[in-house]
């Protein structure tokens, strides 16, 4: 198996994100596609951020991550928001549980 730093664009960093997502192969990655590894991310508590969702998509492809321009990036963006929208991190907690949690209120 090859080490998800293998593909392009992606590092030793990203090597970390996914394994913390259970991700822990290129030929996992590979098989999982771009938005199903990306929304596992989002829910294994990784910030979302575009530019990570499109050099991944880029990687799997074989391009650089600045390759990505035009009506091909807006057609991504669309699709990033979209993950975003329906990918929720397994720990997030409701507004009124933030704000309790911000002024110090605890369950018992």
């Amino acid at each position: 198996m090859s080490s998800v730093s293998t593909i392009p664009n992606l590092g030793p960093k990203s090597e970390e994100v996914f394994a913390r997502a259970g991700i822990n192969s290129a030929e996992e990655l590979r098989e999982m596609g771009a938005d199903a590894a990306y929304s596992k991310l989002i829910q294994t508590g990784t910030r979302p951020h575009f530019i990570g969702y499109y050099a991944l998509v880029m990687g799997l492809q074989g391009r650089p991550w600045n390759d990505c321009q035009g009506d091909e990036k807006k057609a991504l963006r669309k699709r990033f928001d979209a993950l975003k929208a329906t990918s929720q991190p397994a720990n997030d907690t409701s507004a009124i549980e933030k704000i309790l949690n911000e002024i110090g209120v605890v369950a018992r």
